[in-house]
């Protein structure tokens, strides 16, 4: 079998000399300090910080569609009881429920076996709200007693979730919403939230009856190795003039499977023997250039396939790639800042310090007894004993906003890679919209990472720009 490798895909512009091929790119976006993002994340799922204080003005956001769902409830045709004793799926009753979970601690949430998705822990959760010929019937097919949920988009492994919405219909008339949220709550061990749960209209979808799904994509800015240091041994990258094609002088087979792609990326390295020319890349990129170029995807609709990954070939024509952007905007913010509150003694020269409470909690004095009784104990020898807390400054980090009528798979990771790759090649403003004509998906960067990504929430009527976020 003949042996494959991978190559940058050959751009023509005038930039083509400066920008980072796919393992340069991928290494970029993955030498960053995640953890801090997947803290805050976890922060904002429990419920300890407001994504929206993050932003200034201060925003706040008013989802109006349960008006218009419950007045669905109101309007719905009666039907004639069947004969088995329900009536139809009008006779059942539908529950939207608004979910926030840690993509960390789970394996995405379409349901899979033996993995620990946001969908298996819901519909296990469920069981015990089903009807009874339906609990009957899993029975009878030796399968678990779980209920069947709807969805409003499948977000992949590591990416989070503030206000995702999902449905769950059953017969049963005897249950309170209250119940529901009890029964997820308790076996979802902190790592998922029911933010609401209502009765809503039998014909709710939360896919179908979508009209906007928004995403933020949170990339940290500080603490990150430099992509190149001066004098230090580096790679060469070497550019091919009569060719014109972009090659790396170290690339390998070895090397080249540690950079992840797709089957459809694939393409074969040419042999050349003319000049080569040696080629300095940046190291950094910048927050208004990646604005920029966002802003141009801004009320059109556009065929994404070029920034999809992993989808079928039936859907890499027409209608099923394109999609409408609403708002397409980045910004640097900062994280919320954090008070450390701690207790601190000197001893025998040598200061003892124990971290009691950090991101914003309050300072439980409780929790200093066994300091303050072990400082009596040594309090002839000890110097002093203070009790003090510090605020650390919140880490710079770029936001990206991104609201559409639908996404395509992997649609925000592959953008907001390549948007930040283009910005520090310093290309032209519309950069994006010339590589949606690329013939090959190799023009665009590699997913960025999925710690990053948030569905931060769904909406059910018009967008409304006010709502922006980034404005």
């Amino acid at each position: 079998m003949a042996s494959r490798v991978y190559v940058h895909y050959h751009h023509a512009d005038a930039c083509s000399k400066a920008r980072w091929n796919a393992r340069e790119t991928f290494r970029f976006m993955y030498d960053r300090p995640w953890q801090h993002v997947l803290d805050f994340y976890s922060n904002a799922v429990e419920g300890n910080l407001s994504v929206l204080s993050l932003f200034q003005p201060k925003k706040s956001l008013v989802h109006d569609d349960g008006i218009t769902e419950e007045m669905l409830l109101e309007s719905e045709p009666e039907t004639s009881t069947r004969k088995d004793g329900r009536s139809g799926r009008w006779e059942r009753v539908n529950f939207k429920i608004v979910l926030s979970y840690n993509g960390a601690s789970f394996d995405g949430w379409q349901k899979q076996p033996d993995l620990h998705t946001v969908q298996g822990v819901v519909e296990k959760s469920l069981g015990g709200f089903v009807d009874e010929r339906k609990a009957q019937l899993l029975k009878k097919k030796c399968k678990p007693l779980e209920g069947r949920v709807l969805v409003a988009g499948r977000t992949d492994k590591g990416v989070s979730a503030l206000n995702q919405v999902c449905s769950f219909y059953t017969w049963r008339k005897d249950i309170e919403p209250i119940a529901i949220e009890d029964a997820i709550n308790k076996d979802a061990s902190g790592k998922l939230r029911v933010v609401s749960i209502s009765k809503v209209s039998r014909s709710f979808h939360p896919n179908f009856s979508a009209k906007w799904r928004r995403y933020l994509y949170i990339f940290p800015l500080d603490d990150a190795e430099p992509l190149r240091k001066s004098g230090e041994n580096h790679e060469n990258f070497i550019f091919d003039e009569n060719k014109k094609k972009q090659r790396n002088g170290l690339l390998s087979e070895e090397i080249a499977e540690e950079v992840i792609m797709s089957e459809d990326d694939e393409l074969e390295i040419e042999e050349t023997s003319n000049a080569l020319e040696v080629v300095e890349k940046p190291s950094d990129f910048s927050v208004s250039k990646v604005d920029q170029l966002l802003q141009h995807l801004q009320g059109k609709v556009l065929s994404y396939k070029m920034f999809a990954r992993d989808t079928k070939a039936a859907r890499n024509e027409g209608p099923p790639t394109e999609c409408f952007m609403y708002h397409a905007r980045a910004a640097e913010i900062r994280l919320s800042s954090s008070v450390v509150h701690f207790v601190a003694w000197v001893f025998g020269g040598s200061i003892v310090l124990v971290i009691l409470a950090t991101e914003g909690s309050t300072l439980d004095l409780t929790d200093t007894k066994l300091y303050i009784a072990s400082w009596f104990l040594i309090k002839r020898s000890c110097e002093f004993l203070f009790i003090a807390s510090d605020c650390v400054e919140g880490r710079r980090v770029m936001c990206v906003e991104l609201v559409a009528n639908r996404f395509l798979r992997k649609m925000v990771r592959v953008l907001v890679a390549t948007s930040i790759r283009e910005a520090a090649a310093g290309a032209e403003d519309d950069a994006l919209l010339k590589l949606l004509e690329a013939s090959c998906r190799r023009a665009t960067a590699p997913p960025a990472p999925s710690e990053g990504l948030c569905l931060f929430d769904v909406g059910y009527t018009d967008f409304d720009p006010q709502t922006s976020l980034i404005s």
